[in-house]
């Protein structure tokens, strides 16, 4: 096993590990029969960064990136699947997922027929796609500023 081949396992180990991490808050919906104090945000950016990131691997050929999101997409389908099932919301994840849903075709339909094939749509599928990766990362604060901004609003009524 050559050294690239060594990292590319270890890729997907760990990027595969990530993705994990929300069957804990999985575990807990399916518990309480409820998705009370779990963000439903993350799950929705992190599938669509998957696709969009099994789009761009798909294109330049890797296998690893190939692999790890699909793993990647099919776990966060099962989180946004759960999640639906036990929310009070449903109104808003259903909303907030047709929105993403636009979101992926509008790319998809730019990507495919728009751009012409080569190193220009590589290029910047690889950087829309980092920009949906730092989504990603940031979509669990909109929570923290809701909560935050709630709290500062009950001390300041109280």
């Amino acid at each position: 096993m050559d050294l690239t081949e060594l990292l590319s396992w270890a890729c997907i180990v760990f990027t595969v590990g990530m993705f994990s991490t929300g069957l804990t808050d999985l575990k807990k919906m399916r518990e309480s029969k409820s998705a009370d104090n779990i963000q439903f945000l993350p799950f929705l950016t992190t599938c669509l960064n998957n696709l969009g990131w099994l789009f761009y691997g798909t294109l330049k050929r890797d296998h690893t990136i190939v692999v790890v999101n699909v793993i990647g997409a099919l776990l966060q389908t099962l989180y946004i699947v759960v999640y639906f099932f036990y929310t009070k919301q449903k109104r808003l994840v259903m909303l907030q997922t047709l929105a993403a849903a636009a979101v992926l075709i509008c790319g998809w339909l730019y990507f495919t027929t728009f751009l012409t094939e080569g190193e220009a749509r590589l290029n910047q599928l690889g950087l829309s796609c980092s920009v949906v990766t730092i989504s990603m990362y940031l979509s669990p604060l909109t929570d923290l500023v809701q909560h935050i901004t709630v709290t500062h609003t009950i001390h300041t009524d109280a």
